[in-house]
């Protein structure tokens, strides 16, 4: 498995999916840098960090995992690989659960540098206008452990984006669902069933309402765990891609 697993993630190394994983979080930060400088009082750190994770969780988020899961499918789909990696003498499975655990480890770090990159346009916004200087204290603990439970919330909208993006070797399937389930989250915000939504359990992590938060870490965590394994197995036993 860790044989099959380094292969996968060599792959990654300078594709489509590295730019993506590095483009997305540099976006946020680039807002929050000139959105802080049209501001003329400084605000507090929990509010510029907490401002980044509602931005990601609701709209980057499901949007990176939409163009991240098919760009990862598109390197065994556009060179029709399939054939030669299903002949591979090792468990099927284990090629899908390899890339299952390369996306997650790319979303991982996504959010860990949407963190970082936060803190470096508020340090960056702050020196060029001193006036801005955020008050409070910066806590990058509390913070990452917010991120993580972002992530956990939105692992069954990975799984089925995931297994849309390698089911269907074109990249309509797999983008219009993103789009779509990103679209419905957005204009659907208010909306109380949305804890139910996965395209709409990442955001709710951040609901003042506690019991919105734990249900959507409940459903998103332990369903989108079930749904990624069944995937993974279905994917293993299909014969043709």
């Amino acid at each position: 498995m860790l044989a099959v697993l380094s292969v996968e993630a060599r792959k990654l190394n300078r594709s489509l999916a590295a730019v993506l994983a590095l483009a997305a979080p540099t976006l946020i930060a680039i807002f929050l840098f000139f959105n802080m400088l049209r501001g003329e009082e400084p605000q507090p750190w929990e509010m510029y960090t907490q401002g980044s994770a509602a931005i990601w969780a609701f709209f980057m988020l499901p949007m990176s995992v939409t163009a991240l899961t098919a760009l990862v499918a598109h390197m065994e789909h556009g060179p029709r690989a399939w054939d030669h990696l299903r002949a591979l003498p090792v468990p099927r499975w284990q090629i899908y659960a390899a890339k299952a655990l390369c996306v997650l480890a790319m979303i991982a770090a996504m959010s860990l540098l949407n963190l970082l990159l936060t803190c470096g346009a508020v340090t960056l916004a702050a020196t060029l206008k001193p006036v801005l200087a955020p008050s409070g204290v910066f806590d990058p603990f509390a913070q990452a452990v917010l991120l993580g439970k972002v992530l956990l919330a939105a692992l069954l909208m990975v799984a089925i984006q995931f297994w849309i993006a390698l089911r269907f070797s074109s990249f309509v399937p797999a983008l219009a669902v993103g789009i779509g389930g990103t679209f419905f989250s957005v204009v659907a915000t208010s909306a109380k069933q949305g804890v139910f939504f996965p395209w709409q359990m990442p955001i709710n992590v951040l609901a003042t309402e506690a019991w919105r938060a734990q249900t959507v870490l409940g459903l998103g965590c332990g369903v989108g765990l079930v749904v990624l394994i069944a995937a993974v197995a279905h994917l293993g036993r299909r014969e043709v891609l």
